[in-house]
């Protein structure tokens, strides 16, 4: 499986470049980082599936820096923003309780929450783990100077300013692994509609990336929003819970063909701590 860019803590902020410091990003030959992550034979599921989680739940989550600091460089994330509706949000919750139950080592996205002190209050595990924005992201998370914005902000608008309305189904519960392999999240992929849409959009998002000389997105893209995370590449262990778990709701007849759907809103990106809007959906 095609590891995919997990870039999340994306706030709206209509403040200035130069109203906060440059988010640290990594130079092309990046120093090894001060605090690595604990290795990942910590995480690697033994025989028994018992003592994985034992171990597990003696693991603290910890944040890995992505990014040494490295002056005048800003983060840029094009992305689709997402919200699950409030009439689905109680079957997401149910899924992630579920796993989590088999699972202790899970976390909100964006936050160090362990989602297991949620499991006991539905609506608290509703709005904590559901309730927010999520993104669906068009381009690798990347890094580019001050004098690069103005340009890549024009293009993208020009690539994408002429967007039609469409239907994103989220219909398949997933688990990804970010590229360096220090967390695995549980997501929901695209796979049906609105793929080929988001698709053409990665397509000229990579176009404007390619003039700037900054890495395009993978090679066979899969479109998806991350709600969860855990420390690790703990993907194996993730991936066969998940699978247990939608045979299970399957056999009770309680899993949807698709988690929820949304209409396209727009296309934002964010750079730094500053968020440009690139289109936007009458409406919306």
């Amino acid at each position: 499986m095609d590891a995919l860019i997990a870039s999340y803590g994306e706030t709206d902020s209509d403040s200035d470049l130069d109203s906060s410091p440059p988010i640290s990003i990594a130079p092309q030959n990046p120093l090894p980082s001060a605090l690595p992550p604990p290795p990942v034979s910590l995480l690697t599921p033994p025989n028994s599936l018992l003592g994985t989680l034992e171990d597990l739940q003696t693991i603290q989550p910890t944040r890995v820096r992505s990014f040494p600091h490295v002056e005048g460089n800003y983060a840029l994330h094009v992305y689709i923003p997402v919200h699950v509706p409030q009439s689905s949000r109680k079957d997401a919750a149910q899924f992630l309780k579920k796993v989590s139950s088999n699972f202790p080592g899970l976390h909100v996205v964006d936050a160090d929450i362990p989602l297991n002190t949620l499991q006991n209050d539905g609506q608290k595990l509703e709005n904590n783990a559901l309730g927010r924005e999520f993104h669906i992201s068009l381009g690798r998370t990347v890094p580019i100077r001050v004098h690069q914005i103005d340009s890549v902000v024009n293009m993208l608008r020009q690539k994408l300013q002429f967007q039609k309305q469409y239907w994103i189904d989220f219909n398949k519960w997933e688990v990804f692994v970010n590229d360096d392999h220090t967390r695995a999240f549980i997501s929901i992929e695209v796979t049906t509609g609105g793929l080929s849409e988001i698709t053409k959009q990665i397509q000229a998002v990579n176009q404007v990336y390619r003039l700037h000389n900054l890495p395009e997105f993978y090679k066979n893209p899969r479109p998806h929003i991350s709600l969860t995370w855990a420390l690790g590449d703990s993907s194996d262990l993730l991936r066969r819970i998940v699978e247990e778990t939608k045979k299970h709701l399957d056999v009770e007849g309680s899993l949807p063909k698709r988690v929820f759907t949304v209409k396209f809103s727009g296309i934002e990106c964010k750079i730094g701590q500053k968020t440009y809007t690139i289109c936007k959906m009458p409406g919306e």
